[in-house]
């Protein structure tokens, strides 16, 4: 190929056309949406919140090529903790995960896939820890991530704490997916 035909555009053309998009890694939940208020059923219950404290219902569409496993976490960049508060913190998903159920963060029901670890939140405990920020903060973000890893799991116990699992994350991270809602009271 010489240099002038690199320019020529009809050519040009049809390698542009020829080219597939990538698809977009994208997150949703029947719950919220991206920017909206959390409803009291996915609240905690305690700390002065009443809420129902039932983890959402999430879905994603197709991760990107080469995803091993998956996680998903909520995190609080706004508690006044100076680091943060982890919500939820769930990992070595199965690859062909699209999606979980409201009321999968219950440790007590068996709604998570095989071999899926809900790992110890900021509360103290594994599962779904819903928003109760204090009052009269202005509303937190909560952000919803679903990671697609390179790994097929997290070599991690299931007491692992959400900045040690967030570690790992970042390690094996190939692409995620967000949505961040807001809550306050």
């Amino acid at each position: 190929m010489t240099p002038t035909m690199l320019f020529r555009p009809a050519l040009l053309a049809a390698l542009l056309l020829t080219a597939a998009p990538a698809a977009a890694f994208e997150l949703r939940s029947p719950d919220f949406t991206d920017a909206s208020p959390i409803p009291e059923r996915n609240v905690f219950a305690g700390f002065g919140c009443s809420g129902g404290n039932r983890s959402p219902a999430l879905s994603w569409t197709e991760p990107p090529a080469g995803t091993r496993s998956l996680a998903v976490t909520i995190y609080d960049p706004d508690a006044p903790t100076g680091s943060g508060w982890w919500h939820w913190v769930l990992f070595n998903l199965p690859p062909d995960t699209r999606g979980l159920p409201a009321g999968a963060g219950d440790p007590a029901k068996p709604l998570l896939p095989a071999g899926a670890v809900q790992s110890r939140t900021d509360f103290g405990t594994a599962g779904y820890g819903g928003p109760c920020p204090p009052q009269g903060d202005t509303p937190h973000r909560y952000i919803v991530t679903v990671h697609a890893l390179k790994v097929d799991s997290l070599p991690l116990p299931a007491d692992a704490s959400g900045a040690m699992v967030g570690f790992n994350l970042n390690a094996a991270t190939l692409a995620k997916a967000t949505l961040t809602a807001r809550y306050g009271r």
